[in-house]
């Protein structure tokens, strides 16, 4: 009898083992590291909060979050919408479909340095296809690398057209396991299409728009090549991201208590962004249950 109770625990053990290994311990060491003034061949030294302190402290630190907060907010949420209104699309039907999901699913296939290299090319003020584009048509040029907030916006396009696919893929999958009978039933009590898609298909997609949102906040919040090969940070740290910052604390300054006590503020904060789609979650699993 105790070993068929705990024939489930020990199926499940070395995948937690695994997990403990990969993630929880370097999780543990960061922390401590963070509590810690650790450079290139010294000895790690307890520091308290002195870490927090100093970060928290910095302006520059400040203007990364800022940075990070508008980007963040405006990729997930511009993404979220596109990739809902290109899913209803296809789940409506078009022509050559396969061609077309292929086409949308390309930028995936496209590695994060490869895809920035292209976009940078694309907008370059001297030589890109899209400046010549918009001298043809008498509008004004943008050095979208000087100005921050073109820099910024520039990230955003770029990331926005990397990660596309993978909310697109959650939502039209997500279309698609929608029973189809709930939308004669709709159309037989007179509802229009508006109807459909507030009583029906929003509530039925819910679950897919929350994991979408969910992996894609934390994975913006840790948004890094696109703005390291764009700008490097510049204008003078002007265009500074959360992982850039920690980045250049850790690696040009060698301060690694610093950088790690910057990586668990970063886990913090995205958590923070990331609690009222956690909260709504939890709230419709409960609802099920």
């Amino acid at each position: 009898m105790r070993l068929r109770r705990a024939a489930p625990w020990l199926l499940v053990a070395p995948t937690q083992c695994l997990l403990l290994a990969i993630i929880g311990l370097p999780s543990v060491y960061v922390v401590w590291l963070s509590l810690t003034q650790s450079s290139y061949g010294a000895k790690p030294v307890w520091a308290g909060l002195r870490n927090y302190r100093v970060v928290l402290g910095d302006p520059y630190f400040w203007q990364a979050f800022v940075n990070t907060l508008i980007v963040v907010n405006a990729v997930v949420y511009i993404e979220l919408a596109l990739a809902l209104g290109v899913a209803l699309l296809f789940a409506g039907g078009v022509p050559l479909r396969r061609l077309m999901i292929s086409l949308v699913l390309a930028p995936y296939a496209v590695s994060e340095v490869v895809a920035v290299m292209i976009w940078r090319y694309l907008m370059d003020p001297d030589i890109g296809p899209l400046t010549h584009a918009l001298r043809a048509v008498d509008l004004p040029i943008v050095d979208w690398t000087v100005s921050p907030a073109s820099a910024l916006t520039l990230v955003g396009l770029i990331n926005i057209w990397s990660n596309f696919p993978f909310t697109f893929v959650l939502l039209y999958t997500g279309l698609l396991a929608i029973p189809g009978e709930l939308y004669e039933a709709a159309r037989i009590d007179g509802a229009g299409t508006w109807a459909e898609f507030r009583r029906i298909t929003l509530p039925m997609l819910m679950p897919a728009i929350l994991v979408a949102v969910l992996f894609r906040l934390i994975f913006a919040f840790r948004m890094f090549t696109e703005v390291w090969l764009l700008t490097q940070g510049g204008p003078a740290r002007s265009t500074e991201l959360i992982a850039l910052y920690l980045y250049i604390t850790g690696f040009r300054y060698a301060d690694f208590g610093a950088a790690a006590a910057i990586g668990c503020l970063m886990l913090f904060g995205s958590f923070l962004v990331a609690l009222p789609w956690l909260r709504r979650a939890q709230q419709g699993m409960f609802s099920d249950a």
